[in-house]
């Protein structure tokens, strides 16, 4: 996407346009699908140094953010149209360590030309901490606080306002072969007259093997997030992800992370320095049987009915890579997903399959 960036001394001016369009998809088109010709960023950034190596910076206007590991406020990279926000970030940071303070509405996509708004009914607000060890930004920890109002949230319990307050710490690093990315988080707050109650745990674990032809990378990733255990009860326990990254479990991710168990392991290679190859399998299941099956946006696209069943399927994908030049890529990647018993038992249940290819070209 082009761009352009204008410094004025200590003051920046970043301005970023997009036109998304989608073909041979039957409508109704989701928000992430298209969003004709619009504005994707266009912000003010002021920067002041602090001290011998701190500096804060204030940006106001359209942003794309994310923050940690992308499994809460992420840029949404992978469908058609990114999540940016409308609102104020200010960023205190050092050598060692990063704050991040923020009030951001999320941007409702429209299908005409330059349409876009800042939401009404949504607003997330927080602070979210880094701190960095052994002289790298690839090790540390993450703790966070974040704020989320929403005027009208749909769960399996049905439709209120929702007012949430999310806990988390994120622990991530490398050491030797071995990689890990683990966060937990708690979630409380209020649904129309009831509490919430949630929680959600991320596993990453890997390593890799860099003396093996092709340098293996085996890794294993666990994801649950709770799901409400009875919706005619005053308290609501499904999970929020709020604002997550677009290929959450993967480039097709028809399941999204709210009441769900998710094991996933893979493999990657690395044939030659600039192609890498990769094949991962991956299984759902409900963590609550009374709640049903969200998507990657929140929304609630299969309802917990009768159905005692669990499982909701499994995903298989198989994806390359090629980097031309250091501007130039091409990525294409293949997906099945085979519905389980839960999705065969509740309604029309077809194995949906997917390919896609990207150029991307960064300057």
């Amino acid at each position: 996407m082009p761009y352009a960036d204008v410094h004025v001394g200590s003051v920046r001016f970043f301005v970023q346009p997009l036109a998304a369009h989608v073909i041979g998809r039957a409508p109704p088109h989701r928000p992430a699908d298209r969003t004709g010709t619009d504005v994707l960023q266009a912000l003010a950034e002021f920067e002041l140094t602090v001290g011998a190596s701190g500096s804060l910076r204030t940006s106001v206007g359209r942003q794309l953010v994310s923050l940690g590991g992308g499994r809460l406020i992420d840029t949404r990279y992978g469908p058609n149209v990114p999540m940016p926000f409308d609102g104020l970030q200010a960023r205190f940071e050092t050598t060692r360590a990063k704050v991040t303070m923020f009030d951001l509405r999320p941007v409702e996509t429209g299908p005409h030309d330059f349409d876009d708004r800042g939401s009404s009914r949504r607003r997330v607000w927080g602070v979210y901490g880094a701190i960095w060890r052994e002289g790298s930004r690839e090790t540390g920890t993450d703790l966070y606080y974040i704020g989320f109002r929403d005027r009208r949230a749909v769960f399996e319990q049905g439709a209120a306002r929702e007012l949430l307050h999310t806990f988390g710490v994120r622990e991530f690093g490398q050491h030797g072969p071995g990689h890990w990315n683990v966060e937990g988080v708690l979630q409380s707050g209020s649904f129309g007259h009831a509490s919430v109650s949630a929680w959600g745990l991320g596993m990453e674990i890997g390593r890799r093997f860099d003396s093996t032809p092709f340098r293996p990378d085996l890794t294993l990733i666990l994801d649950i997030a709770s799901g409400d255990r009875d919706p005619a009860r005053k308290t609501l326990q499904t999970f929020n992800p709020l604002f997550p990254r677009g290929k959450y479990f993967g480039a097709l991710s028809p399941v999204g992370p709210r009441n769900v168990i998710h094991l996933n392991p893979s493999l990657a290679l690395h044939p030659a320095k600039r192609v890498g190859l990769s094949l991962a399998a991956s299984a759902f299941w409900r963590q609550s049987r009374r709640d049903g099956v969200y998507g990657i946006a929140g929304d609630l696209v299969r309802r917990g009915g009768s159905s005692r069943d669990r499982f909701v399927g499994s995903q298989f994908e198989a994806a390359g890579s090629l980097q031309l030049t250091p501007e130039l890529s091409l990525s294409t990647s293949l997906s099945a997903f085979a519905p389980g018993a839960f999705i065969r038992a509740t309604g029309p249940a077809r194995t949906t399959l997917m390919s896609a290819s990207t150029i991307s070209f960064r300057f």
